[in-house]
């Protein structure tokens, strides 16, 4: 686990998503996470859309389910798949103007202003659930995934999509590029492939699938980046955001170059993973052990 020497706590975490709301949203949209590039033709607001496709693919919802987005940021991952597979969708954020934007949106989607790993959801109430480059945010990972299980009924999935350290980083790219990204997108740690996968099967999941997906939406930060330079050279509010001493997360703007070495190194990576609670229908593997252990090269 890479973890940053001063571990934020959940304030600094919502603090951060607050602070900057207006450069997430400018700089990338309402969806806060990577974009997943199939084609490499696509626009970068498709790619956004196709990572929340993948995600609906692995889940596998049915009409009338009722499934939970851990860390849901503006709600528009939500209500996507919600309108798409006429499912009901439950999002929770801690960063109240994430929240305040996501219950605007309409449809079969509600969304809580509350914590993750002090949720006080009810026992087996959803479907399935998924997070989104949201486990990355969460300090004690363990129970992150022990109440994804309590509250996930028997047969039903958990997707997540995750930040990963890769187990041969070397120490340069531990300190100076895993290290800082974790320090300045306020992330208490950054796991490995092999570490979620032990979390979730401590929980009570199983492995049904992982796919390193970094080739596919590394593209995410060369775009990101180019607008916030963009940005930087036209709008003196932005030049004010990075350089005022009053901005506590203006350290955010040197993660972007980075991320982009860190993908290209191979030091960080990005995961797909289909958890499943055993119970219900037997499971259906959508990757069979030996691919499991075939992880595509990062560089």
């Amino acid at each position: 686990m890479i973890v940053p020497r001063s571990q934020p706590q959940s304030r600094d975490v919502s603090g951060h998503y607050d602070e900057l709301d207006r450069v997430y949203r400018e700089v990338w949209g309402e969806h806060v996470h990577h974009g997943y590039w199939r084609s490499g033709d696509e626009r970068a607001s498709e790619a956004v859309d196709a990572l929340v496709d993948l995600v609906g693919e692995r889940m596998e919802p049915e009409a009338g389910q009722h499934f939970c987005d851990i860390g849901c940021g503006y709600g528009a991952t939500a209500e996507r798949l919600a309108t798409s597979y006429d499912v009901e969708v439950t999002g929770l954020t801690i960063s109240q103007e994430q929240h305040a934007r996501a219950e605007q949106r309409t449809g079969s989607v509600r969304f809580l202003l509350r914590d993750w790993l002090h949720n006080d959801l009810a026992e087996q109430s959803f479907d399935g659930a998924y997070a989104i480059e949201s486990t990355e945010h969460m300090s004690d990972k363990e129970r992150c995934f022990a109440e994804a299980h309590r509250v996930t009924k028997p047969g039903g999935k958990l997707v997540i999509c995750a930040w990963l350290a890769s187990e041969s980083a070397r120490s340069w790219e531990i300190r100076h590029l895993l290290e800082p990204i974790c320090r300045e997108g306020q992330l208490p740690g950054m796991g490995t492939r092999e570490e979620y996968v032990d979390f979730a099967e401590r929980a009570g999941f199983e492995l049904l699938s992982f796919e390193d997906i970094s080739r596919q939406v590394r593209r995410t930060w060369d775009i990101c980046l180019r607008r916030l330079m963009k940005r930087l050279a036209t709008d003196n509010s932005y030049r004010k955001l990075v350089t005022s001493s009053e901005t506590r997360n203006r350290s955010f703007a040197l993660s972007l170059p980075r991320l982009m070495l860190a993908y290209r190194t191979g030091a960080m990576r990005y995961g797909l993973f289909t958890f499943r609670r055993p119970g219900g229908e037997p499971a259906v593997r959508g990757v069979s052990e030996p691919e499991l252990k075939k992880e595509a090269p990062c560089a």
